[in-house]
């Protein structure tokens, strides 16, 4: 049975909210706890016997330590105990204990496991005291000796030493063969570019740190509240490194302040937080600082190679795009970087390639948009290029470029709208008015320029449970341990099932959040409301059946002679469609069937023989306008008009927050975020929100989203597709392509700063 979990306080909406349907813009169910304070993120939990541990990281970038000095951090008061891999608890040997859902190939990293350092920054002891102040005072004063060994975490070094990488991770697929003799086409076209586009490391940075806290019950139960994209990960993770049963942990994550990728693995606080809370058997919390937060994770630093070659009328020939990223020593990161080019446009000659390089860092990981946020970047830069060479539209070669079949997988897509992306979006955006040549427009001291870009995601479904519970005084309890990271997930399901059941939004619950709950996937890849989202529904149209039966078995009822297919639910009535006068409360009606309770179950499962002969993707057309000062280099955004085919849209002002976040990441992606390396220190140096730059109030000005009308019923039951990482991919493409518009110089590698802009200069 699936009852309401009164620890989790799911939100629920204000009274009088009323009937919703499928795509209103509805306000978030969760908005009034979050401005309050009372939602309860992963560090906001206070047991009584509470302890804090403060990591200590490694200043070395590889070796491994020979000597811990650790009595003065041990004489500090209220110091309990300094963890190291001398004196942890048990942990299992096994590389398959420590792969969490979504690791990479390879041996996953593991924290205070022996002697070795790996990285800069790894986490090498945990101090634990009464407070965190003596903990952060006591961190400092451990001192350590180390024996160093040379290192490497220059990829630009070591390009010669690429290989193709595992193919062990969930969602990646490596390129496919070549079609065609891409070379020979090149070299036969009459007209052709050829550039190299470079991406640096860039960090997560939500605003939420990373924090875990574990309760220790008597029984020794232990409940975590932790920071992540799947509670149901972690709680596997944390199973398997310390061989604990899974009726021995429960995680929790009610409420998370962002996190876009950087939650889809558990994160080494965790691992620290359960490991001092067996070996002191009392509870402890964990919270990483901000500078902490860049030694683990980040979107990997990346080169890619890419050329085009076209008719004289812009009918594309050839297309080669060669990537290679970086990766840890341990494992194989891999990212979708290349396929993007083989999808988007017609060409019969397509190569493909990709190629990892290993360093002394910790394994990168997925990002928003992972791969396509650097792979669209490049081939949609590439394309403007290549329309310069032509003296041609930048939209028009898309559009002379159009396909509606995959020609690699050689698949038609299961729907797609990117013509009407392209059309109402340059409507929107007065594209027709743009002049060919750069340099045409002017305001002031400042260029103008306008560019464009196409961007395209994955439209992914996974499996999901899902319970609903209609209790007796009309309430309507749903159910699915999914995660809301600030996406909306609370609002999105609400909606779901309040419109399923023809019920008020304010009388429903969604619970999420917690390990116990029905399985759910990561929440990632914008695959929670094609997942999640379908199995809610599906488990109402359940719930809708079981009702309609109670009713028909009621002697003397009107229902009684009637069909499932003649009846709804609409405004908290079961009635006939064609004589709304016979209607029926779902409360009376569980009255008079002599019932406190029904529930009802559903597990979604892909038609994954009727998805697999379709390419399912979301697209986007993203046009901008920069303003940029030719004297110093400074480039402002000034407008962004983003046109979305994600299928049906379920909550529309949900939907246009996160196509507005991404566009926002997208120009902070494409004017400010980059992390930079000492290279002798094979350290990240900018790790604080100071140095790491990203864009701010004043950095954005009028963003326009379109939603074109799209329902795919390939993706899911809902016609939905998902719409998180779209809203980023081709943004920053976009702006690069605005910036030549404006200047003539064009900008090869991110983020587009002002040297760059004035100078030319490469940026690696």
């Amino acid at each position: 049975m699936t009852e309401l979990i009164e620890s989790l306080k799911a939100p629920v909406a204000p009274e009088g909210t009323g009937y919703v349907t499928k795509g209103m813009s509805v306000s978030r169910v969760d908005g009034r706890a979050k401005v309050t304070g009372t939602a309860q993120y992963a560090a906001e939990h206070f047991p009584a016997d509470l302890a804090h541990g403060v990591v200590v990281n490694s200043s070395i970038p590889k070796g491994r330590v020979t000597v811990f000095h650790l009595e003065e951090a041990l004489a500090v008061p209220g110091v309990i105990d300094v963890i190291t891999y001398q004196n942890r608890p048990k942990m299992r040997s096994f590389d398959l204990s420590y792969k969490d859902m979504t690791a990479p190939g390879g041996s996953p990293f593991r924290p205070l496991y022996d002697e070795k350092v790996l990285y800069s920054g790894q986490p090498i002891a945990l101090v634990v005291a009464e407070t965190f102040e003596a903990a952060r005072h006591a961190a400092s004063l451990v001192n350590v000796e180390y024996a160093i060994e040379p290192h490497e975490t220059n990829l630009m070094d070591n390009l010669d030493r690429g290989y193709k990488p595992s193919r062990l991770k969930a969602g990646y697929s490596p390129p496919p063969d070549e079609r065609g003799d891409a070379q020979a086409a090149f070299d036969a076209a009459p007209v052709k570019i050829a550039a190299t586009y470079y991406n640096g490391v860039e960090h997560h940075n939500p605003l939420e740190l990373f924090a875990s806290t574990v309760i220790r019950d008597a029984d020794g139960h232990l409940t975590i509240y932790d920071k992540t994209q799947s509670s149901q990960n972690s709680r596997w993770y944390v199973s398997h490194v310390f061989g604990l049963s899974k009726d021995k942990v429960t995680v929790r994550n009610p409420y998370v302040g962002g996190a876009f990728g950087s939650g889809l693995r558990p994160q080494y606080q965790l691992t620290l937080a359960v490991m001092a809370s067996l070996k002191l058997e009392r509870s402890v919390r964990v919270v990483l600082t901000r500078q902490q937060m860049f030694t683990f994770g980040h979107r990997p630093e990346t080169l890619q190679h890419v050329k085009l070659a076209a008719e004289r009328d812009g009918t594309l020939r050839s297309i080669m795009h060669e990537a290679i990223a970086e990766t840890s020593r341990i494992e194989d990161y891999v990212e979708v970087v290349v396929n993007w080019s083989g999808q988007l446009y017609a060409c019969d000659n397509v190569r493909l390639g990709y190629q990892l390089v290993d360093l002394d860092q910790y394994t990168p990981i997925d990002m928003r948009a992972p791969g396509a946020a650097h792979g669209v970047h490049a081939l949609e830069v590439a394309m403007d290029e290549l329309a310069h060479e032509l003296h041609m539209d930048p939209l028009a070669l898309r559009l002379k470029n159009y396909t509606e079949r995959d020609q690699m997988n050689d698949l038609p897509f299961s729907t797609k709208e990117l013509r009407a992306c392209y059309e109402q979006a340059a409507e929107r955006f007065g594209w027709s008015r743009r002049p060919l040549a750069p340099r045409s427009m002017r305001e002031g001291t400042e260029l103008v320029g306008w560019g464009m870009a196409t961007g395209q995601w994955d439209a992914m479904q996974m499996f999901a449970r899902a319970s609903a519970v209609l209790h007796a005084d009309g309430r309507l309890v749903v159910s699915s341990a999914a995660t809301d990271i600030g996406t909306g997930t609370y609002t999105v399901m609400s909606m779901i099932a309040a419109a399923a059941m023809g019920m008020p939004l304010e009388k429903v619950t969604f619970q999420l959040g917690d390990s116990t709950l029905p399985v759910a996937p990561i929440e990632g890849g914008s695959s929670h409301v094609t997942t999640v989202g379908s199995a809610v529904e599906g488990a109402c149209e359940k719930l809708q059946k079981r009702l309609y039966k109670m009713a028909k078995s009621l002697a003397g009822q009107p229902f009684e002679h009637s069909s499932f297919n003649d009846v709804e639910f609409v405004e908290g009535h079961m009635r006939l469609k064609l004589d709304p006068t016979v209607a029926v409360t779902l409360p009376e009606l569980l009255a008079a069937a002599g019932e406190t309770r029904v529930e009802e179950k559903y597990l979604l499962l892909p038609n994954i023989l009727k998805q697999k002969k379709y390419t399912r993707s979301t697209h986007s057309a993203v046009f901008a306008e920069v303003k940029v000062d030719e004297e110093f280099g400074t480039v402002r955004v000034t407008r962004v008009v983003s046109a979305i085919a994600a299928g049906r849209i379920m909550s529309l002002k949900t939907a246009h927050s996160q196509i507005t976040g991404g566009v926002v990441w997208g120009i902070s992606e494409a004017l400010h975020e980059e992390t930079h390396s000492d290279h002798r220190l094979g350290r990240f140096m900018n790790h604080n929100l100071s140095e790491y730059h990203v864009a701010v109030n004043a950095d954005i000005h009028d963003i326009d989203v379109i939603f074109v009308d799209e329902d795919d019923r390939i993706v899911s039951r809902l016609g939905a597709k998902g719409v998180g990482e779209i809203g980023l991919v081709g943004v920053s493409a976009a702006i690069c392509n605005a910036i030549f518009h404006a200047t003539g110089k064009r900008v090869r590698s991110t983020p587009m700063t002002p040297d760059k802009v004035m100078t030319d200069r490469p940026g690696y």
